[in-house]
């Protein structure tokens, strides 16, 4: 299977296990408790396998660079979608808003990066798009009241992965995944351990359950799915893997069937067909219309799995 197709595979179904991982954990402790801890184990599992076996001195450019890279991508991504959910938006609706990643992506990946996006890719991610609002069409009409300043978090959200798609193609010191994803998690565990420390969140709870939530987010979502986002971006690019994105309520819902028994309903199985002929749309092999222009050769680097 080519490198591409299993770096494809591996983010869609690795991303989609967050969501599985932030029920599981959010059943036993508050949200800002499980990130804490998440990235806490993260980076001390990661950290401790880079010192063993990858230690090396890293250009303190770099280290500023994946510093706010880090901060972006996981503080601020996770942060707003969490957040926006625990004051009460609809996890569907905060899924739909974070969907529109793939359009902002593509409208910017021609002026930023040189990407140019072709018309059949602009129609795969409109389709994609609407093959997300089925999957999620039942959380789009909760009743709560919701703070209405609370349903700009997953736009903050969306917008700060986003960010972090292009200052990571455009970095100038570039690092490998395996030296950047380390510093991104122990920048990530500041961060959430100041959130918890202030909400009064920071013990966590004595049960087993919580613990196989901090290990399921660790190993899948934050070692498998990171790892496959940032190899991606450099296989395929931002609005290929953007597009990606769009599989994952999808693949979300699949792993909620297996986990929790919840079987989507005949919108939601619609709308997973619907995402797949969009997302094949947007991903497939370009045409002469589409080609990518040269990257600068700043954007160049090394890919290490």
């Amino acid at each position: 299977m080519p490198v591409t197709a299993i770096t494809s595979v591996g983010l869609v179904v690795m991303w989609s296990s967050g969501f599985i991982g932030a029920e599981l954990g959010t059943r036993e402790a508050p949200a800002d408790t499980l990130l804490m801890w998440r990235f806490i184990a993260a980076a001390l599992v990661l950290g401790g396998g880079w010192t063993l076996f990858r230690r090396r001195r890293l250009p303190l450019r770099a280290v500023a660079e994946q510093t706010v890279i880090g901060a972006l991508s996981q503080g601020g991504y996770l942060g707003g979608i969490v957040w926006a959910v625990g004051l009460g938006v609809p996890s569907g609706t905060a899924a739909l808003i974070a969907a529109l990643q793939p359009l902002a992506a593509g409208a910017l990946a021609g002026r930023l990066l040189g990407e140019t996006v072709s018309t059949r890719q602009w129609v795969g991610l409109a389709i994609g798009l609407g093959g997300v609002a089925l999957v999620v069409q039942g959380d789009l009409y909760g009743t709560s009241a919701v703070t209405p300043w609370a349903y700009g978090l997953p736009f903050a959200a969306m917008a700060a992965l986003l960010a972090t798609s292009f200052l990571e193609r455009r970095a100038r010191a570039p690092l490998a995944p395996m030296d950047a994803i380390p510093l991104h998690c122990a920048v990530s565990a500041v961060l959430f351990a100041g959130v918890a420390l202030t909400g009064g969140h920071a013990a966590p709870p004595s049960g087993g359950g919580f613990w196989f939530a901090v290990g399921w987010t660790v190993a899948l979502s934050t070692v498998g799915g990171y790892g496959f986002y940032w190899l991606s971006l450099r296989h395929s690019g931002v609005t290929r893997t953007s597009a990606l994105i769009y599989l994952t309520p999808p693949t979300t819902s699949v792993w909620a069937y297996a986990m929790f028994g919840e079987a989507p309903g005949a919108a939601a199985l619609a709308g997973m067909a619907v995402c797949v002929l969009g997302v094949a749309a947007a991903t497939g092999r370009p045409g002469r219309s589409a080609r990518v222009s040269p990257e600068p050769e700043a954007a160049r680097r090394e890919v290490v799995p």
